[in-house]
């Protein structure tokens, strides 16, 4: 098999613990670049700051090839310019799949369970999933903003989005897990009238793609120059070369 080429990290924190524990002791990872969670929802904003991320891996001459550990994750993946390192990045919609370790599998779950809202270690740190902690922080950051109509306004959005869901599942991948966790997210799921779920994560998939074994079911990696697209089927991205010159 041969060696992995000289590679950049770049995550979203909210798989950070997972990230700098199974990318220890990988000699040819030479750096990690961490980005906020919650891009995701400004999927512009995410575009500009893994493009800024990429330039950064890009002008390291010892760096060969850049690892996204992302999904699609709303779209913000595409477009991203890269002259010189080709790009690997998991087929995958979003982080979950990065959970759960095969697409397969997520795709199953959300068939059997179309309501879920997932609860990892991270996103419980960042006080993001829906439940009573996010609400207050909601609640406070509109209240600095807003006159109290425009606040009574968007909590009613919030309870709108997560009206779509029904269930609480916690996932993790071994690293940074605690019995807190399972009960808070089981606590939420009770405030919110849900029913709960924890689903044990499979680390093969990230493991894999800091790695550097990237086969073409599992992973795509996208030749300098060329640009990440959504597909209509089971393979979620591929690859496409820029547009013909005029």
């Amino acid at each position: 098999m041969p060696l992995p080429p000289p590679l950049t990290v770049i995550a979203c924190s909210v798989l950070e613990d997972e990230v700098r524990h199974y990318a220890q002791g990988l000699g040819h990872v030479r750096e990690l670049i961490f980005l906020p969670q919650g891009l995701h929802n400004e999927p512009q904003r995410l575009q500009r700051e893994l493009q800024g991320a990429v330039d950064r891996a890009e002008a390291d001459p010892g760096t060969e090839a850049i690892a996204l550990v992302y999904g699609l994750c709303s779209r913000g993946v595409e477009d991203l310019r890269h002259a010189r390192c080709p790009l690997a990045i998991a087929r995958a919609h979003d982080c979950v799949t990065l959970f759960l370790g095969d697409k397969e599998r997520y795709a199953t779950y959300l068939r059997e369970h179309p309501g879920t809202y997932w609860y990892s270690p991270g996103w419980i740190k960042s006080h993001a999933p829906p439940g009573p902690d996010r609400e207050a922080r909601l609640r406070r950051e509109y209240a600095a903003k807003f006159d109290a109509e425009e606040v009574e306004y968007l909590m009613e959005v919030e309870k709108g989005w997560i009206a779509n869901y029904d269930q609480a599942t916690y996932i993790g991948l071994g690293v940074g897990e605690t019995d807190a966790d399972v009960g808070y997210t089981r606590h939420c799921a009770g405030c919110l009238g849900w029913s709960f779920d924890q689903v044990r994560g499979d680390p093969q998939l990230l493991v894999d793609l800091l790695a550097g074994r990237w086969d073409e079911r599992r992973f795509l990696v996208v030749p300098p120059n060329h640009f990440i697209r959504l597909t209509a089927d089971e393979t979620i991205i591929r690859a496409v070369p820029p547009p013909p010159a005029p």
